[in-house]
């Protein structure tokens, strides 16, 4: 006899079948893990050896396999700790073999038989949900599990509670989905002095989705302003909160395993390396560039990162998407952010400043600017200087304007980009484009300026040397700042402002 229960093994978010098969057979007493287990994996023996334990029950003295099919996938993670235990005690005569075939298990034991929480329970639920079984997973994570649509939930605390359950003599509640808290301290714009034209960029960025450069000497509020993004944009609707919950399910960081209401901000370290930013390891797991899909990455010392790490955005800046190639797999990860970076102009931040800045002024700003390659700028829609703040604008009441104000307007211009590009796309799995997002005959057709306008365009792009990125990410921007002042067409003050954030590109050519 094999007794079998299914589990589920994780590449990316894609979630793939693994059918646990225990048979204990005569033998000299052992007790096997075949099927590609890594370390975790077979050490899962002496955790459920443990936990059985706990509940009173010994191993029989025969020779004990567990088979995790197929074999050829391999298997990482303690996610498979309950369901050997499931299998195993169906195989003992301790549960009916009948009752573990209509779920899919997956859990972590403790020596005392309680039941821990693992990493990608909302993609597996999801997953039994679409073939028609139910779930059983920790306590702890039961409201996360309860979003996936028509499924039967088990939520057990412990391995005692389970086996009163599927005999009858106990029963556990379904789990409610849990949602993570509405009151998050996101810093209000109100509290910046001066900068207007920093703030100006900051909204055009969160109308549009546009990727955002600030340059300024230390102290200048460049990443008081990036933290106040979050505060602008609009909440995620509830494909893209399953979307972005889903990815930090399986990273493991989904906070009691409470679905995600805010675009996520990540703001990793200069110090960050290539795999922790865009994903990998040894167990390919998602970086910091998808785990702030749908949200913002800000890059704050944008110059300090390695030169490796940072080329490695630019292609998942043009997809949306991050691919980890290894020999055994291939890990796609969604990767759809914003990017905001701060930089200062020079090592000692004052390279405009004579009176403070170093006697190697202007080549030492120009090897620091160098660190950041071409092609990296040219994928940044906006670049402003963000100057020195004087003591008369600190002295200067607070502004009457803040983020709720910035916010509406935002949001009025979203709206018009929602309506526009679902009639012209038809949206892109079931998602309106923003503006930053247009390419092609969609963005010709949505951002085509007026005569004027594309004169000014195309006198500009041969000026200022720039590449067909360049130019369309122009005609991005105009799009936005005519979105922002309700227009339906592009004008040529849009143009010449959308022109006007690309200074710095020009002044690298």
């Amino acid at each position: 006899m094999v007794a079998r229960i299914g589990t589920v093994a994780f590449q990316g978010v894609e979630v793939v079948d693994v059918d646990v098969q225990v048979q204990a057979t005569s033998g000299m007493p052992r007790f096997l893990v075949v099927g590609l287990a890594d370390k975790a994996v077979g050490e899962s023996r002496e955790r459920v050896t443990s936990a059985l334990t706990a509940l009173g029950l010994s191993l029989p003295p025969k020779r004990i396999v567990v088979n995790l099919a197929p074999a050829d996938l391999v298997k990482e993670g303690s996610h498979y700790d309950l369901p050997i235990a499931l299998a195993l005690m169906a195989e003992m005569g301790v549960l009916p073999a009948d009752a573990l075939s209509t779920h899919v298990a997956l859990g972590e034991l403790s020596l005392d038989g309680r039941i821990n929480p693992v990493a990608g329970v909302l993609p597996a639920a999801i997953h039994a949900s679409a073939c028609g079984l139910g779930l059983i997973c920790p306590a702890a994570q039961g409201g996360e599990a309860a979003w996936a649509p028509d499924i039967d939930i088990l939520a057990p605390r412990d391995l005692v509670a389970l086996v009163n359950h599927i005999k009858g003599t106990q029963v556990l509640a379904q789990p409610e989905a849990a949602l993570a808290e509405s009151g998050t301290s996101i810093p209000d714009l109100a509290e910046i002095k001066g900068q207007e034209s920093a703030k100006r960029a900051l909204e055009i960025a969160a109308a549009g989705n546009h990727n955002l450069l600030m340059t300024g000497p230390p102290g200048s509020g460049k990443s008081m302003l990036a933290q106040r993004l979050p505060g602008l944009l609009p909440p995620l609707s509830p494909a893209e909160a399953l979307e972005v919950s889903m990815i930090h399910s399986v990273a493991g960081t989904l906070e009691e395993g409470k679905l995600l209401r805010h675009r996520p901000f990540r703001d990793p370290h200069h110090s960050a390396s290539l795999p922790s930013l865009v994903g990998g390891g040894h167990r390919a797991k998602p970086g910091e560039l998808s785990l702030a899909h749908h949200g913002v990455l800000f890059l704050d010392e944008l110059p300090e990162f390695a030169r490796a790490t940072l080329e490695s955005l630019r292609q998942p800046m043009e997809t949306g998407r991050v691919s980890i190639a290894r020999a055994n797999a291939h890990v796609t990860y969604p990767a759809r952010v914003q990017l905001v970076a701060a930089m200062n102009p020079c090592r000692c931040g004052h390279l405009d400043d004579p009176a403070v800045a170093c006697s190697k002024a202007p080549r030492c700003g120009q090897d620091y600017q160098a660190r950041i390659s071409g092609p990296l700028f040219d994928r940044i829609d906006l670049h402003v200087d963000v100057p020195a703040v004087s003591a008369a604008d600190l002295a200067l009441p607070p502004p009457a304007e803040g983020s709720a104000e910035v916010a509406v307007r935002v949001a009025r211009a979203r709206e018009r980009q929602a309506a526009r590009n679902v009639a012209v796309e038809g949206g892109i799995e079931g998602r309106s484009l923003t503006n930053a997002e247009l390419d092609g005959q969609h963005l010709e057709n949505c951002a085509a300026p007026d005569n004027e306008g594309r004169s000014l365009l195309q006198e500009a792009a041969n000026r200022m040397k720039l590449s067909a990125r360049g130019y369309h990410r122009v005609l991005r921007v105009a799009r936005t700042l005519a979105d922002l002042e309700d227009c339906d067409g592009v004008r040529r003050l849009h143009v010449a402002e959308a022109l006007g954030y690309r200074r710095m590109m020009a002044a690298m050519a």
